[in-house]
């Protein structure tokens, strides 16, 4: 972890690696560790607020399951579903 990543971006890393299914924890963890550090602070705001739903939910909104609830239908939902974890 970046030694100067400020207490913010510690703790949302730290929720998006711990979600308690491992698929959740590989997309979201994986976005995080790779683009948390350049999120403009509105952008962490509605990361934090998708980190809310369960994860189950989110996995079907990426995998086109279920509609997108408009509240998430944002670009950073857009950068989570162009974000490849395994590439």
């Amino acid at each position: 972890m970046d030694p100067i990543m400020d207490t913010r971006r510690k703790r949302i890393l730290y929720r998006a690696n711990h979600r308690g299914t491992k698929e959740a924890d590989v997309m979201l963890g994986g976005f995080a560790a790779a683009h948390l550090a350049g999120l403009t602070d509105s952008q962490l705001d509605t990361f934090e607020a998708l980190l809310e739903e369960l994860d189950v939910e989110i996995m079907d909104w990426v995998i086109g399951r279920q509609p997108l609830p408009p509240r998430h239908d944002t670009d950073l939902f857009r950068l989570i579903l162009s974000f490849k974890p395994y590439a």
